[in-house]
Protein backbone atom coordinates (compact mmCIF):
# COMPACT_ATOMS: atom_id res chain seq x y z
CA UNK A 1 0.00 0.00 0.00
CA UNK A 2 2.78 2.43 0.71
CA UNK A 3 4.41 1.52 -2.25
CA UNK A 4 1.60 2.32 -4.58
CA UNK A 5 1.10 5.78 -2.09
CA UNK A 6 4.63 6.73 -3.07
CA UNK A 7 4.10 6.09 -6.32
CA UNK A 8 1.15 7.92 -6.96
CA UNK A 9 2.76 10.78 -5.59
CA UNK A 10 6.04 10.76 -7.19
CA UNK A 11 3.46 10.44 -10.53
CA UNK A 12 2.01 13.33 -9.23
CA UNK A 13 5.59 15.80 -8.36
CA UNK A 14 6.69 14.47 -11.80
CA UNK A 15 3.74 15.23 -14.02
CA UNK A 16 1.67 17.77 -12.01
CA UNK A 17 2.91 19.77 -9.34
CA UNK A 18 6.42 20.48 -11.10
CA UNK A 19 5.30 21.18 -14.43
CA UNK A 20 3.25 23.64 -12.86
CA UNK A 21 5.61 25.05 -10.97
CA UNK A 22 7.96 25.94 -13.79
CA UNK A 23 5.05 27.09 -15.60
CA UNK A 24 4.12 29.44 -12.61
CA UNK A 25 7.80 31.01 -12.82
CA UNK A 26 8.02 31.40 -16.45
CA UNK A 27 4.31 33.19 -16.63
CA UNK A 28 4.56 35.23 -12.77
CA UNK A 29 8.01 35.62 -12.43
CA UNK A 30 9.11 35.95 -15.54
CA UNK A 31 11.54 32.95 -15.68
CA UNK A 32 14.25 35.36 -13.94
CA UNK A 33 13.74 34.18 -10.20
CA UNK A 34 14.82 29.89 -11.48
CA UNK A 35 17.17 29.38 -8.71
CA UNK A 36 13.94 30.03 -6.11
CA UNK A 37 12.26 27.68 -8.76
CA UNK A 38 14.86 25.17 -8.26
CA UNK A 39 14.92 25.36 -4.25
CA UNK A 40 11.45 24.35 -4.63
CA UNK A 41 11.94 21.18 -7.22
CA UNK A 42 14.68 20.26 -4.35
CA UNK A 43 11.46 19.95 -1.69
CA UNK A 44 9.77 18.47 -3.64
CA UNK A 45 12.16 15.93 -4.82
CA UNK A 46 12.96 14.73 -0.79
CA UNK A 47 8.96 14.32 -0.04
CA UNK A 48 8.61 11.06 -1.53
CA UNK A 49 12.48 10.04 0.01
CA UNK A 50 11.15 11.08 3.30
CA UNK A 51 8.15 9.10 3.05
CA UNK A 52 10.07 5.93 2.75
CA UNK A 53 11.22 6.62 5.97
CA UNK A 54 7.61 7.01 7.42
CA UNK A 55 7.66 4.15 10.22
CA UNK A 56 11.19 3.46 9.62
CA UNK A 57 14.04 4.28 11.96
CA UNK A 58 16.63 6.03 9.19
CA UNK A 59 20.17 5.26 9.25
CA UNK A 60 23.12 7.60 8.53
CA UNK A 61 24.46 4.93 5.93
CA UNK A 62 21.63 5.09 4.17
CA UNK A 63 21.54 9.10 3.46
CA UNK A 64 25.58 9.06 3.18
CA UNK A 65 24.71 6.30 0.14
CA UNK A 66 22.36 8.21 -1.85
CA UNK A 67 24.90 11.19 -1.30
CA UNK A 68 27.71 9.47 -2.49
CA UNK A 69 26.00 8.72 -5.38
CA UNK A 70 24.70 12.04 -5.85
CA UNK A 71 28.29 13.23 -5.66
CA UNK A 72 29.67 10.47 -8.23
CA UNK A 73 26.85 11.72 -10.72
CA UNK A 74 28.13 15.59 -9.92
CA UNK A 75 32.41 14.04 -10.59
CA UNK A 76 31.05 12.93 -13.67
CA UNK A 77 29.61 16.17 -15.09
CA UNK A 78 32.05 18.12 -14.24
CA UNK A 79 35.02 15.61 -15.45
CA UNK A 80 33.94 16.07 -18.81
CA UNK A 81 33.08 19.96 -18.96
CA UNK A 82 34.67 20.03 -22.06
CA UNK A 83 32.78 17.57 -23.82
CA UNK A 84 29.46 18.71 -23.12
CA UNK A 85 27.83 15.62 -24.60
CA UNK A 86 30.46 12.60 -23.33
CA UNK A 87 29.22 12.48 -19.56
CA UNK A 88 28.14 9.44 -17.57
CA UNK A 89 25.47 11.78 -15.91
CA UNK A 90 22.30 9.63 -17.12
CA UNK A 91 24.22 6.22 -16.89
CA UNK A 92 24.92 7.08 -12.88
CA UNK A 93 21.00 7.90 -12.36
CA UNK A 94 19.89 5.34 -13.93
CA UNK A 95 22.11 2.93 -12.09
CA UNK A 96 21.14 4.41 -9.02
CA UNK A 97 17.67 4.76 -9.82
CA UNK A 98 17.97 0.17 -10.77
CA UNK A 99 19.75 -0.12 -7.69
CA UNK A 100 17.19 1.53 -4.57
CA UNK A 101 14.32 2.44 -6.61
CA UNK A 102 12.72 5.32 -8.15
CA UNK A 103 12.52 7.89 -4.96
CA UNK A 104 16.14 7.67 -5.14
CA UNK A 105 16.57 7.84 -8.82
CA UNK A 106 14.68 11.21 -8.89
CA UNK A 107 16.14 12.62 -5.63
CA UNK A 108 20.15 11.44 -7.55
CA UNK A 109 19.22 13.12 -10.79
CA UNK A 110 17.32 16.02 -9.62
CA UNK A 111 20.09 16.78 -6.82
CA UNK A 112 22.53 16.55 -9.55
CA UNK A 113 21.44 19.12 -11.74
CA UNK A 114 20.74 21.60 -9.39
CA UNK A 115 24.58 21.06 -7.46
CA UNK A 116 26.35 21.03 -10.85
CA UNK A 117 24.44 24.31 -11.58
CA UNK A 118 26.62 25.90 -8.94
CA UNK A 119 29.75 24.84 -10.80
CA UNK A 120 28.45 25.82 -14.14
CA UNK A 121 26.16 28.31 -13.46
CA UNK A 122 22.46 29.18 -12.63
CA UNK A 123 19.94 29.67 -15.02
CA UNK A 124 16.54 29.15 -16.19
CA UNK A 125 17.00 25.50 -17.93
CA UNK A 126 17.77 24.26 -14.58
CA UNK A 127 14.84 23.35 -13.20
CA UNK A 128 13.94 21.63 -16.78
CA UNK A 129 17.56 19.77 -16.19
CA UNK A 130 16.15 18.60 -12.49
CA UNK A 131 12.83 17.37 -14.16
CA UNK A 132 14.43 15.74 -16.91
CA UNK A 133 17.25 13.67 -14.89
CA UNK A 134 14.35 13.07 -12.37
CA UNK A 135 12.14 11.74 -14.51
CA UNK A 136 15.15 9.45 -15.98
CA UNK A 137 15.89 8.08 -12.37
CA UNK A 138 12.36 7.75 -11.29
CA UNK A 139 11.35 5.53 -14.43
CA UNK A 140 14.50 3.27 -13.92
CA UNK A 141 13.55 2.20 -10.66
CA UNK A 142 10.17 1.43 -11.45
CA UNK A 143 11.65 -1.12 -14.40
CA UNK A 144 14.36 -1.97 -12.35
CA UNK A 145 11.88 -2.89 -9.84
CA UNK A 146 9.80 -5.02 -12.35
CA UNK A 147 13.01 -6.73 -13.38
CA UNK A 148 12.70 -5.35 -16.74
CA UNK A 149 16.45 -3.91 -16.90
CA UNK A 150 18.50 -6.82 -16.14
CA UNK A 151 20.52 -7.38 -18.55
CA UNK A 152 23.63 -4.83 -20.05
CA UNK A 153 21.96 -4.66 -23.23
CA UNK A 154 18.30 -3.80 -21.37
CA UNK A 155 20.09 -0.91 -19.43
CA UNK A 156 21.91 0.55 -21.98
CA UNK A 157 18.82 0.74 -24.29
CA UNK A 158 17.15 2.43 -21.60
CA UNK A 159 19.70 4.91 -20.85
CA UNK A 160 20.36 5.65 -24.40
CA UNK A 161 16.63 6.08 -25.33
CA UNK A 162 16.51 8.29 -21.76
CA UNK A 163 19.26 9.91 -23.18
CA UNK A 164 17.45 10.62 -26.04
CA UNK A 165 13.60 11.34 -25.76
CA UNK A 166 13.85 12.21 -22.32
CA UNK A 167 16.47 14.53 -21.54
CA UNK A 168 16.97 15.43 -25.42
CA UNK A 169 13.73 16.33 -26.05
CA UNK A 170 12.40 18.33 -22.36
CA UNK A 171 15.47 20.24 -23.08
CA UNK A 172 14.86 20.93 -27.01
CA UNK A 173 11.42 22.45 -25.33
CA UNK A 174 13.25 24.30 -22.77
CA UNK A 175 15.15 26.23 -25.24
CA UNK A 176 12.50 27.09 -27.52
CA UNK A 177 10.72 28.60 -24.13
CA UNK A 178 13.55 30.59 -23.67
CA UNK A 179 13.81 31.77 -26.93
CA UNK A 180 10.87 33.45 -27.15
CA UNK A 181 7.25 33.45 -25.81
CA UNK A 182 5.68 33.03 -29.44
CA UNK A 183 6.52 29.31 -29.79
CA UNK A 184 5.29 28.73 -33.53
CA UNK A 185 5.77 24.93 -34.96
CA UNK A 186 8.66 26.11 -37.17
CA UNK A 187 10.44 26.99 -34.19
CA UNK A 188 10.02 23.68 -32.42
CA UNK A 189 11.11 21.91 -35.93
CA UNK A 190 13.54 24.26 -36.11
CA UNK A 191 15.13 23.22 -32.50
CA UNK A 192 14.61 19.56 -32.38
CA UNK A 193 16.58 19.37 -35.61
CA UNK A 194 19.51 21.44 -34.45
CA UNK A 195 19.45 19.36 -30.98
CA UNK A 196 19.18 16.03 -33.07
CA UNK A 197 22.85 15.26 -33.21
CA UNK A 198 23.41 16.82 -30.19
CA UNK A 199 20.74 14.38 -28.43
CA UNK A 200 22.08 11.75 -30.56
CA UNK A 201 25.71 11.87 -29.38
CA UNK A 202 24.66 12.06 -25.47
CA UNK A 203 22.24 8.92 -25.72
CA UNK A 204 25.34 7.03 -27.92
CA UNK A 205 27.90 8.11 -24.47
CA UNK A 206 25.15 6.92 -22.28
CA UNK A 207 24.89 3.12 -23.68
CA UNK A 208 28.80 3.41 -24.11
CA UNK A 209 29.15 4.18 -20.58
CA UNK A 210 26.12 1.41 -19.30
CA UNK A 211 27.30 -0.80 -21.45
CA UNK A 212 31.45 -0.39 -19.47
CA UNK A 213 30.02 0.25 -16.20
CA UNK A 214 26.23 -0.44 -15.82
CA UNK A 215 26.53 -4.65 -14.47
CA UNK A 216 29.83 -3.97 -12.49
CA UNK A 217 28.42 -1.13 -10.65
CA UNK A 218 25.12 -2.79 -10.18
CA UNK A 219 26.68 -5.76 -8.71
CA UNK A 220 29.04 -3.91 -5.93
CA UNK A 221 25.98 -1.69 -4.76
CA UNK A 222 23.70 -4.58 -4.38
CA UNK A 223 26.60 -6.47 -2.49
CA UNK A 224 26.90 -2.70 -0.48
CA UNK A 225 22.76 -3.14 0.05
CA UNK A 226 23.45 -6.89 1.34
CA UNK A 227 26.21 -6.39 3.39
CA UNK A 228 24.96 -3.33 5.45
CA UNK A 229 21.70 -4.00 5.38
CA UNK A 230 19.98 -1.52 3.46
CA UNK A 231 16.37 -2.42 2.78
CA UNK A 232 14.87 0.66 3.02
CA UNK A 233 14.40 1.44 -0.52
CA UNK A 234 13.29 -2.14 -1.70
Amino acid sequence: MMDKKRTLLMLGLLFILIPATIYGGITFLDDRKYFFISMLLVIYSMVPFFIAFEGKKPQARELILVAVLTAIAVAGRLAFFMVPQLKPVIAIIVIAGVCFGGEVGFLVGAMTAFVTAFFFGQGPFVPWQMLSLGIIGFLAGILGKKSILKSSRSLALFGGLAAFFIYGSIMDFCSVIMWTQEISWELIVTTYAAGFLFNLAHAAATVVFLLLIGKPMIEKLERVKRKYGLYLFK
